[in-house]
């Protein structure tokens, strides 16, 4: 079974949020990739769509979109996604996992790139009855 840590990033407001996936919601976001949109349900924002960012796994290993598959492989990097160089024209062999989910993913981060009647805040944090939503 996998459990993910989803951040989901809302643009319009510039907040993130930390929302934790487990079950079978979590399988069914196993074998998508890197700028793949999901549907918000299997997060519990429904009517929300949401573009997958990136990730990383256990070990903080980055995942990069234009590598395929989920393996972790050892790829030699100049300045790029996953090494950034100290000094002009260094190269470095690093580990990066491929652009798909596996089960080896632990965090997974997201955007919202469509949304729904409700903002993120109604829905991740309901008032309680008779009383106003919170403000910030």
């Amino acid at each position: 079974m996998a459990d993910f840590k989803v951040v989901v990033n809302d643009v319009k407001t510039g907040k993130s949020y930390n929302i934790p996936v487990t079950g079978h919601h979590a399988n069914s976001l196993i074998g998508v990739s890197i700028g793949e949109v999901v549907d918000g349900v299997f997060l519990g924002l429904p009517e929300y769509k949401l573009k997958v960012t990136g990730g990383s796994d256990s070990n903080g290993t980055p995942m990069r979109g234009d590598l395929p598959g989920n393996k972790r492989v050892k790829l030699l990097l100049s300045d790029s996604l996953g090494f950034h160089e100290r000094y002009q024209g260094e190269r470095r062999r690093v580990a990066i996992r491929g652009a798909a989910i596996s089960d080896a993913i632990v965090q997974i981060n997201m955007k919202v790139v469509e949304y729904g009647p409700k903002t993120i805040d109604e829905i991740l944090n309901p008032a309680p009855e008779g009383e106003a939503p919170a403000e910030n």
